[in-house]
């Protein structure tokens, strides 16, 4: 009994202690509401929902960031007033403060979006400008220590075996021709006979179909494709 009284109480100030004592304590212990009968949890909420204590402004550390409205909300939102928030954005926008940038700024270049919105003329001029007189840029900073020697002076390099070696040529004398090999080739003629056009099989003669109308198929696509190129270069020269 001694030793639980005990543990007990180091859950509690003693006089002489102050609240840096328990800073660091683990606090196992279930809350009060767990313990509280169900008519004085019931009187506790009529009091919070009648007559909410009064708490003290809040206090912010941190600058507050606006995000607009939150996503839960914007869901919840029927569908025609999505539609007339969207019209409103577009006929009238609305004027954002201007960005604070807290990282330093880097020059990309054009964007990608960018670029592929021009012309091809103006990627074929560009092109040809890079070539006659290219644009001349700052050196380049190194930010890494460059490394002396990639392979170490205490290494020893040797060479594969087969540099090394030097032999003279060696040319083994022809094998004997046998008398097999000297009679002379005779070669009869084949009667021609009519090619049967005919395939052997019904699968077969199916496949040629298939491939045949896959090669008609084939052009007319190609022709179609050709047709179109054509018209996209014709009304981007005249446009």
């Amino acid at each position: 009994m001694s030793s639980r009284s005990n543990t007990a109480e180091k859950w509690y100030l003693e006089p002489g202690q102050t609240a840096s004592y328990f800073e660091h304590q683990l606090e196992l212990l279930p809350p009060e509401s767990l313990t509280q009968p169900l008519w004085k949890s019931l009187i506790l909420d009529l009091r919070d929902t009648f007559a909410p204590e009064k708490l003290p402004p809040l206090q912010l550390t941190s600058r507050p960031i606006d995000l607009g409205l939150p996503l839960g909300e914007q869901l919840a939102m029927p569908w025609f007033r999505t539609i007339f928030t969207n019209i409103g954005n577009v006929l009238s926008p609305e004027s954002l403060p201007p960005l604070e940038l807290e990282s330093r700024p880097v020059d990309v270049g054009e964007l990608i979006t960018d670029q592929l919105s021009h012309y091809w003329w103006t990627s074929l001029l560009r092109n040809l400008a890079d070539r006659i007189a290219p644009e001349h840029m700052p050196a380049l900073e190194l930010t890494a220590k460059p490394v002396a020697d990639i392979v170490p002076r205490s290494w020893l390099l040797l060479p594969l075996w087969s540099e090394v070696i030097s032999t003279p040529k060696v040319f083994y004398p022809d094998k004997p021709k046998t008398a097999e090999s000297t009679r002379p080739l005779v070669l009869r003629p084949v009667p021609l006979t009519a090619v049967d056009t005919q395939p052997a099989s019904p699968e077969e003669a199916e496949v040629r179909r298939d491939i045949g109308r896959s090669r008609i198929r084939q052009r007319i696509w190609i022709t179609l494709a050709a047709a179109q190129a054509v018209y996209l270069i014709v009304m981007a020269v005249w446009r």
